[in-house]
């Protein structure tokens, strides 16, 4: 069974594990998901099963919107509620206070991701040598926030909305927030609203190829010589410039990449959506 679709995962549960779960429910072995959450947050993960999990690096997964609580006064050297270590009282802040740092942090970012992430350190996860206390030194990478508004101010939790680019670290936006307020504060609850035009919608069945970020192209040969895989020539093509397209056949959809005339398949014979 070939499916894509938004499920809403649960607190507490990890992405790949919330996938025996999908495996059962749809009695499929193969399943795959785009967008790791941490194991406390909750809301949008893409997943796909059969020969769609393939799909996943040409979807339209950005912007992506999450809500969340940082809870002023907290420290956790996660950055979230699994590892909180202290708990301090801190001032009340004015609303106009925490709207200003809010929006000092729109635009492009560059930050640390939090030690307790899935990045990989000589070849393990950043996460694994957090928690084996060892010392963990990650690069800074740089986000675009294109919005964050403040949605509830109940002291000490700042309750906000934040529109970022893809590989943000909400987490670390969080940090950034607390710091520049000049106290300590952790994430106390994350909610991913949406990847993109991917949101949550009772495990609706959705239709990979209305969502990919990549652009049509049109083949005029022998269709036969695209779905048996064989050598084609870039004079069959419509669009001629360098790039990755998407052709659609009779019976399936083609992922190919044009490289200075040269015909390369990232994708074939990908068989074509069927609502269920």
């Amino acid at each position: 069974m070939n499916r894509l679709f938004v499920v809403n995962k649960p607190i507490f549960r990890t992405s790949n594990g919330y996938m025996g779960y999908v495996k059962r429910k749809y009695n499929t072995k193969k399943v795959g998901f785009s967008g790791t959450l941490d194991p406390f947050a909750t809301g949008c993960l893409i997943v796909a099963t059969g020969q769609y999990t393939k799909l996943f690096q040409y979807l339209n997964k950005t912007p992506k919107i999450y809500r969340a609580t940082l809870w002023l006064g907290a420290n956790s050297p996660s950055l979230d509620i699994e590892k909180i270590d202290s708990i301090k009282e801190v001032e009340v802040f004015s609303k106009e206070k925490i709207v200003e740092v809010l929006d000092s942090l729109k635009g492009a970012l560059t930050y640390y991701p939090p030690k307790f992430c899935a990045k990989k350190v000589d070849g393990k996860r950043a996460y694994e040598l957090a928690r084996e206390g060892k010392e963990v030194k990650l690069k800074t990478i740089t986000s675009t926030i294109y919005a964050i508004k403040l949605l509830n101010y109940n002291h000490p939790f700042v309750h906000f909305e934040a529109t970022v680019s893809e590989g943000t670290y909400i987490r670390s936006l969080g940090a950034l927030i607390a710091d520049k307020l000049g106290v300590d504060g952790t994430l106390s609850s994350l909610h991913r609203v949406n990847e993109g035009e991917f949101y949550y919608d009772n495990e609706k069945a959705i239709n990979p190829f209305t969502h990919l970020a990549i652009a049509s192209n049109v083949y005029t040969g022998d269709e036969a010589y695209l779905e048996l895989g064989k050598k084609l020539s870039i004079e069959y093509f419509e669009t001629k410039e360098d790039g990755i397209y998407l052709i659609e056949t009779k019976n399936f959809f083609s992922i190919i990449e044009i490289a200075g005339n040269e015909i390369k398949y990232r994708f074939n014979r990908i068989p074509k959506f069927e609502e269920n």
